[in-house]
C-alpha cells in the first residue's frame, strides 16, 4: 500500500512550497481507507461527509446524477487529488464521486484538516489552491463541451488527463492507465456511443494517440494538443513535464 501521507505531500508540492513543519502536520493526519469497485459511489449528491477524500490508487469521477438516471461526468481525479475538499466548508455535496475502475481513497476527518489549517495557514492555502485548480478545470470543461468540435473536445480531454498524470508521475513512457469506459467518455463529452467510437477512430487515424483496453497512448503530443487546442496554463502547475 502506498504511503498515504507521501501521496498528499507530493500532490501539494506540484503547486505549493511546504516547510518541514508542514510535513510534520500532514504526517499527523489520521485516515481510514476505502476500497471501491468500478462504478461504486464514494460520496453521493446531497450527503454531508465528515471527511475529505484523497485518491490513493486508481481514479475517481465527479458527476451529477440526472433525473433519468444518467450521469454527467464533470471531472476525473487521479492519485493525490482531493476531489471533495470543498466539502470541508459546504453543508451538503452538490455532486457525487464514484470509482473509475478499481480505486482506493483515504478519508481524512474534516476536524483534523481544520485544526491543521489553524496551526499551519500555509497548508490551508495549499489545499485551497487545489480547489481553485478544480474550478479552473470545470471552466475549461464548459468551454470544451460547448465551443469545440467533437474531435477537438476528445483530444483536449485526453491531453488534460495525460498532462496531469505525467506531472504526478503516473505515466509509463507515453502511456497511462485510463479505465474510462466508452459510455463514460460519452457522458463526459456529450456524445452518443456511436460518436465516441467514430471520434476515437478519427484521432487514431491522425496518428496522434490510441485508446483501447483502458490504456491511453500518446503518439504525437504536439499534434494532439493542436487538435484539442490544449494549453496547460489553466492547470496552474509549477512542476510541468518538458514538452
Amino acid at each position: 500500500m502506498k504511503d498515504v501521507h507521501r501521496v498528499l505531500i507530493d500532490k501539494l508540492r506540484e503547486h505549493s512550497r511546504l516547510s518541514a513543519d508542514d510535513l510534520i502536520a500532514i504526517r499527523d493526519l489520521s485516515f481510514t481507507l476505502r476500497e471501491l469497485e468500478s462504478g461504486e459511489d464514494l460520496i453521493r449528491q446531497g450527503e454531508s461527509p465528515k471527511g475529505a477524500a484523497l485518491v490513493v490508487d486508481g481514479m475517481l469521477g465527479r458527476y451529477h446524477l440526472q433525473r433519468d438516471g444518467r450521469r454527467q461526468f464533470l471531472s476525473f481525479h487521479m492519485v493525490g487529488d482531493l476531489p471533495d475538499s470543498q466539502g470541508i466548508f459546504l453543508e451538503r455535496m452538490d455532486h457525487s464521486l464514484c470509482a473509475i475502475g478499481h480505486a482506493v481513497a483515504a478519508i481524512i476527518p474534516h476536524r483534523e484538516i481544520l485544526r491543521m489549517f489553524e496551526a499551519r495557514p500555509g497548508l490551508g492555502f495549499a489545499i485551497w489552491r487545489e480547489t481553485l485548480v478544480d474550478a479552473a478545470i470545470f471552466r475549461e470543461a464548459i468551454t470544451n463541451n460547448s465551443a469545440r468540435t467533437m474531435k477537438a473536445r476528445m483530444a483536449h480531454l485526453f491531453c488534460e488527463l495525460f498532462y496531469r498524470a505525467e506531472v504526478s508521475k503516473l505515466t509509463d513512457g507515453n502511456s497511462m492507465q485510463l479505465p474510462i469506459s466508452l459510455a463514460q467518455l460519452g457522458d463526459t463529452l456529450g456524445m452518443a456511443i456511436a460518436t465516441v467510437n467514430r471520434t476515437i477512430s478519427l484521432l487514431r487515424a491522425s496518428k496522434t494517440m490510441d485508446f483501447r483496453y483502458g490504456v491511453l497512448t500518446i503518439r504525437n503530443w504536439q499534434s494532439l494538443a493542436k487538435i484539442g487546442e490544449f494549453d496547460p496554463g489553466y492547470l496552474h502547475l509549477k512542476r510541468a513535464p518538458a514538452r
